[in-house]
């Protein structure tokens, strides 16, 4: 053997010198264990020498001792263990369940989804298989039971002892992750779904036409290519519309529709594209989002929309090069739905995604109106003059977009550089809080729509956002009391009354519906969503910020500026909390504030 200087510069880096001497690599790049130089598998077995304990050269007839765990004669790792049961050994193997590979001792040899089964059902003999495995209430493996799932119709039921007669098909351990989807309402169907239902296979056209579904309409006489699937939806969009208290209208547009998009279909019985289903729009019943919904409670709809953020930013980048807008969209994908790659991410709100977004627009086309085409052309001067020096909120905002933005394209190699890198992103610090003219607070308080005078009292009186208004459900309200994130409020007593008030306005208008949020409206009532922020804003005299901040200060000025109570009251951070007691409290020692309370 060559021995190598502690001098020489390391075989794997070139840059730091060896750490052994006799050895190659340096203290950094030096591997955890020499592996065997024969099978390259396991470990050399003894200091100094090139081989493992299986291949090293056997001088004698001895045997090698077996484990002293699983008593095991092969694989011999160290400290009388075998690779299987040394805690050191990187060793994978196949569940002894499922047999799915990729398992490690770590787990008892069995994956995440085994440790779910045994953990909700018993030991048993499986009927399909045979095998004295953890088993199912009907008495079949897991193994048995995904074969038989993996083969099954849609829509049809199986038996898996006769799924499992020519075999299993084996997989990866924890690949089946899929989300779940939320649960449909209960419905009666009168009628069997026609089995092998949606089609697999899809017939292409020769070309693309537009179709006016309105010169069908109604559709009465239109003949669908398959009986039994036109009865079978048409039963389910009737039971469907009972349970979620549509009206009668309604419940036969929604047929009516279903109907003609059966009957115009290039490949009968397969899944329904949801732009196909958008030709409604021309028709007088306008029921598309209703239609949409019955399709994918059965598993006939086929989703093929764009994100509304993406066609968002289609919309404002309208005019840009392709070099400036395919980048800028990918970074809008990373931040949306984050990234598991270099740079890793989480994902963010949409909203946040579309402020940052908005921002990057506007430097965008002034990029492009001063002769920029590419992303690559953009220097750390044009970086520092595209912020705006009006408005320091939105100097941040922009900062934080242009910066995010780079270092997206820098690490996915699309940009060569990173002029935005250590631009300073530093929000402002927050206004002060300040009182409010309360006389459109209580105007809206006494304002004959009850939705408008709850909302308002709930935002004057108890300091709810926006979203926290829209995400109320009924169970919230119970007690007298207010069900909030963990928080229990006392409800003032003006609010109780309002609240009231508005719930009887809504038993009124919708006897019959399903939704299980506080507010409702027309649209939603037929749903079950939460309203939209726009349909809030509307029935608000005032910015429910605005009150929200009125109604805090209010309270902090009372109490003398507790921030405990602030805490405990709205759900405050202690910095959020001294956000207003600043405002009663104004002093400040050293950067710290103090409250002249004794």
């Amino acid at each position: 053997m060559t021995r190598i200087s502690r001098l020489a510069p390391c075989s794997t880096c070139g840059v730091r010198p060896v750490g052994y001497r006799g050895r190659g690599e340096c203290y950094t790049c030096k591997p955890k264990f020499i592996r065997c130089a024969q099978c390259g598998v396991g470990r050399v077995g003894y200091p100094g020498r090139e081989h493992c304990y299986e291949c090293k050269p056997k001088y004698n007839s001895r045997p090698i001792a077996p484990c002293r765990r699983c008593g095991s004669s092969s694989l011999y790792y160290a400290a009388g263990l075998c690779r299987r049961c040394h805690r050191c050994a990187e060793w994978v193997d196949s569940c002894r369940d499922c047999l799915a590979w990729g398992t490690t001792r770590h787990d008892g040899w069995l994956c995440q989804a085994c440790l779910g089964w045994h953990r909700r059902h018993q030991v048993g003999r499986c009927a399909s298989c045979q095998r004295s495995v953890t088993v199912n209430e009907r008495g079949f493996c897991r193994l048995c039971s995904r074969q038989a799932h993996l083969v099954r119709p849609a829509h049809e039921s199986i038996d898996v002892a006769l799924a499992n007669r020519h075999g299993q098909q084996l997989f990866i351990a924890d690949t089946f992750r899929q989300k779940r989807p939320d649960p449909a309402p209960a419905m009666t169907l009168r009628t069997a779904w026609p089995v092998g239902y949606p089609v697999a296979y899809r017939q292409l056209a020769a070309f693309d036409a537009a179709r006016d579904l309105a010169a069908v309409y109604p559709g009465d006489r239109l003949e669908p290519p398959i009986p039994a699937l036109a009865r079978s939806l048409d039963h389910i969009a009737a039971d469907y519309g009972r349970a979620h208290g549509w009206s009668e209208s309604l419940s036969d547009n929604v047929r009516r529709g279903i109907r003609i998009l059966l009957c115009t279909q290039d490949t009968p019985g397969a899944p329904i594209t949801a732009s196909q289903a958008g030709g409604l729009v021309h028709v007088p019943s306008k029921s598309v989002t209703a239609v949409l919904t019955v399709l994918a409670t059965v598993g006939m709809l086929e989703d093929d929309r764009p994100a509304a953020l993406e066609e968002w930013f289609a919309r404002g980048a309208h005019g840009l090069p392709e070099e400036m807008r395919e980048p800028a969209l990918l970074w809008i994908r990373i931040l949306r739905d984050g990234s598991s790659t270099r740079p890793r991410t989480h994902a963010r709100d949409v909203e946040h995604v579309r402020k940052l977004t908005r921002c990057l627009l506007t430097v965008l086309h002034d990029w492009h109106a001063q002769g920029h085409r590419t992303l690559r052309e953009i220097d750390r001067a044009l970086v520092l003059a595209a912020l705006p020096h009006h408005n320091p909120y939105r100097r941040a905002d922009t900062a934080l977009a242009l910066k995010s933005l780079f270092t997206v394209l820098k690490a996915r190699r699309i940009v060569f550089t990173n002029p935005a890198a250590r631009l300073p992103t530093a929000q402002p610090s927050a206004k002060l809080p300040l009182p409010m003219d309360t006389e459109p607070i209580r105007e809206a308080l006494a304002d004959p729509d009850t939705a408008r005078a709850a909302i308002t009292a709930l935002i004057a009186f108890h300091a709810l956002s926006n979203r926290q208004v829209r995400e109320l459900q009924l169970t919230d309200v119970r007690d007298r009391r207010l069900h909030l994130h963990g928080r229990v409020i006392p409800l003032a007593g003006p609010v109780r009354a309002l609240l009231g008030a508005w719930l009887d306005e809504r038993a009124r208008r919708w006897p019959g519906t399903i939704n299980p949020h506080l507010f409702i409206s027309a649209h939603t009532a037929v749903r079950i969503t939460p309203v939209s922020s726009g349909w809030i804003s509307r029935y608000r005299a005032v910015p429910a910020q605005a009150i929200r901040e009125d109604r805090i200060l209010e309270e902090a000025r009372i109490t003398h500026g507790d921030e405990r109570r602030l805490c405990d009251l709205f759900g405050l951070t202690v910095e959020g909390a001294q956000r207003y007691t600043r405002t009663i409290n104004p002093r400040t020692i050293d950067g710290e504030f103090y409250s002249t309370r004794t």
